[in-house]
């Protein structure tokens, strides 16, 4: 259903991966997306991770797209950006998505190293643009929305930010992405303008294809496969986009599979995700299958646990 008809949105990298499958899903709903990354056109003719290829597939599926090509490390393309949409759009932005990342491959290559056998610049390669942009990116969108009091921004996070994970720059990040959730989410509440952190399960990227058969990320492929497509945490970002009380969940961290519950979706492919809370994915996940249908799917491992994983005190 084109239920997001006349919505303007900004979906950050989405050349590929979790950022070209929310464009996909916002465009499908009929929105009008500006999509970002540092490529426009594949090079040498090839297939794959192009603005161009992306935005062919938001219209083919009925939305409108405009692609944008924003090395998002650079300050000055960041304003440019929302001066472009500001200008275009008479300074109307519904949904703001921070998804640029481009710290993939630096993390892959230095898996099962620890924090002082890579150099220095780890931080940067995984927090300039996946975290910083994402600072700079809300406080143009927020402008924006502000104005008008109404908006959703949402920060694409993952429980690295409750557990080590990768490694601790990525930590690090995710945990600061949620924080900025949290504290910009209780400034805009006033003004209608809803601020989350999404935190997808594992979803099985092109990226993640890639790099999955390394000995250090062999053993979580499985995890991988069952997981989520690239387009659910669209899914989740259309159907917050259509919550008249979407304001209740600011300043809040929200799990992917919950929203599916919560709002009665699969994903794109019909399979239902399972919530990492639930005890009787945890079990499947530790090898104890037998026993997880005879659990019920609502007995889970409550939030406050989840918040002592984390705790330093």
């Amino acid at each position: 259903m084109k239920t997001l008809v006349g919505k303007i949105c900004v979906v950050t990298g989405a050349t590929r991966g979790i950022g070209k499958g929310i464009a996909l899903q916002l465009g499908e709903a009929g929105a009008t997306v500006y999509i970002t990354g540092r490529t426009l056109d594949p090079p040498n003719n090839q297939v794959g991770g192009s603005l161009r290829e992306t935005a062919k597939e938001v219209e083919n599926r009925g939305g409108k797209c405009i692609p944008v090509q924003c090395d998002h490390s650079k300050d000055d393309d960041i304003v440019k950006l929302f001066d472009k949409v500001k200008n275009e759009q008479d300074g109307k932005l519904d949904i703001l998505v921070n998804n640029a990342y481009s710290a993939v491959n630096a993390i892959m290559d230095n898996l099962g190293k620890r924090f002082w056998e890579y150099e220095p610049k780890m931080w940067d390669d995984v927090n300039n643009v996946g975290l910083r942009n994402h600072y700079f990116c809300s406080v143009y969108a927020a402008r924006m929305m502000v104005e008008r009091q109404s908006g959703l921004i949402v920060n694409i996070s993952s429980s690295g930010g409750l557990r080590k994970l990768f490694n601790v720059a990525y930590g690090i990040g995710k945990a600061a992405c949620d924080r900025m959730a949290v504290d910009c989410g209780l400034d805009l509440k006033k003004h209608n303008v809803t601020f989350v952190s999404l935190w997808p399960g594992p979803v099985n990227t092109e990226n993640v294809s890639k790099h999955i058969d390394k000995p250090d990320l062999s053993k979580f492929k499985k995890f991988f496969e069952n997981g989520e497509t690239v387009e659910y945490a669209g899914k989740c970002i259309v159907h917050l986009a259509n919550d008249p009380n979407v304001i209740k969940k600011t300043a809040r961290i929200l799990l992917t599979a919950e929203l599916g519950d919560e709002y009665g979706f699969d994903d794109v492919n019909g399979r239902h995700l399972q919530s990492f809370r639930q005890i009787k994915y945890l079990l499947q996940q530790g090898g104890y299958g037998w026993i997880a249908p005879f659990i019920p799917g609502f007995i889970k491992i409550p939030y406050w646990v989840l918040t002592l994983a984390s705790s330093k005190f």
